[in-house]
């Protein structure tokens, strides 16, 4: 971005002896600063009985003209008073840029719960403070890639709205829309691929899925014009009962696993059968389950064999893809439009 967002980054330890500790800090961050947003920070935890935010907070600091996005991080440890030790993230930020922090709060949720656990880590392992400082450097890397993608994507929704004629035009070419749903546990790399497909690009960090987000993209299958509806349908549990109603209208499905973690493949079935049990009055839909991550050396042959047999127990293709290199993506996609195309015409 033309003007860096990020200010500063400060860990804050709890000390038991000298108190809130600023220990660590990227930034040009003074020491009465330091001390000031230290004391802040942790005094508004424990003015709350000890109880720690789940989620981040964003908390004001009128008298530096800053404000902090704060993540809490609590670790268990016997040496401490309580079996408990404490600390805070705090990434600073000018009071006159907090609208983009607010509008894309939840984004950052991912990525701070992920450096929390690596700090309480280097914590009760007493980790030198060298670790921590590279810790801080990834994640403030991460937030500037988040900020300059929020940023990219503003402007071509502004740039979109500057032609509409041309989005109309493409509406009147279209022949067939198909809705795809496409489900998977957690950053297996759902909306990954469909930033491949649709944009040829590759997302290399983890923005998880608020609900739903809705993408499409056009091309021709012989002389038609598809527009395929790509509904990326969050993984986490918390979005269970919101997710149902998305299914509804859908023609086509991809099941999403990560070839590189088990786990993800086991969850497959539960996907086919929430999806089903909600479109219980229709024909199966047609589908495909997608081994993704085929990059990672983490892939195993084993995992290969249990996803394509279990798609074939599904009754749904396969397809082994990397959002990464590309391979396989565009052909998943178009395999999946012409199936459809054809099912439409195979009595014409």
């Amino acid at each position: 971005m033309e003007a860096k967002l990020i200010k500063g980054i400060l860990y804050t330890e709890l000390d038991e002896e000298v108190g809130p500790n600023p220990f660590v800090w990227l930034g040009d961050i003074s020491m009465p600063s330091r001390l000031h947003i230290s004391v802040k920070t942790i005094t508004v935890l424990s003015g709350e009985s000890g109880l720690i935010p789940e989620s981040l907070v964003i908390l004001p600091f009128p008298s530096l003209n800053l404000k902090g996005l704060i993540k809490y991080v609590l670790w268990n440890e016997k040496a401490r008073r309580g079996g408990i030790g404490q600390g805070a993230i705090t990434l600073l930020f000018k009071e006159s840029d907090d609208v983009i922090f607010y509008k894309y709060l939840n984004y950052f949720n991912a990525p701070f719960e992920e450096v929390a656990e690596k700090i309480a880590h280097l914590q009760k392992s007493k980790a030198p403070r060298e670790d921590y400082i590279d810790i801080l450097n990834e994640l403030s890397l991460t937030i500037d890639q988040f900020l300059t993608e929020f940023k990219n994507n503003e402007i071509s929704e502004e740039n979109a709205k500057a032609f509409p004629d041309q989005k109309i035009k493409e509406a009147n070419l279209i022949n067939y829309k198909f809705k795809i749903v496409i489900c998977g546990d957690p950053s297996v790399g759902k909306s990954s691929l469909i930033l491949r497909f649709t944009d040829n690009a590759f997302r290399r960090h983890y923005i998880p899925t608020l609900g739903v987000h809705v993408s499409d993209k056009i091309f021709q299958i012989k002389e038609s014009y598809i527009q395929l509806v790509l509904w990326d349908i969050a993984g986490q549990q918390k979005f269970q009962t919101m997710r149902q109603q998305f299914y509804l209208g859908s023609d086509g499905l991809f099941l999403i696993f990560d070839l590189s973690k088990p786990n993800s493949l086991e969850s497959i079935s539960n996907w086919y059968y929430d999806i089903q049990n909600q479109l219980k009055d229709r024909p199966a839909l047609t589908g495909f389950v997608i081994g993704n991550k085929k990059d990672l050396a983490l892939a195993s042959d084993s995992l290969s064999e249990k996803g394509s047999d279990l798609a074939g127990y599904l009754n749904l293709g396969y397809f082994e893809t990397s959002a990464l290199t590309g391979e396989n993506v565009e052909r998943a996609f178009y395999t999946i439009a012409e199936t459809l195309y054809n099912a439409l015409h195979k009595d014409a």
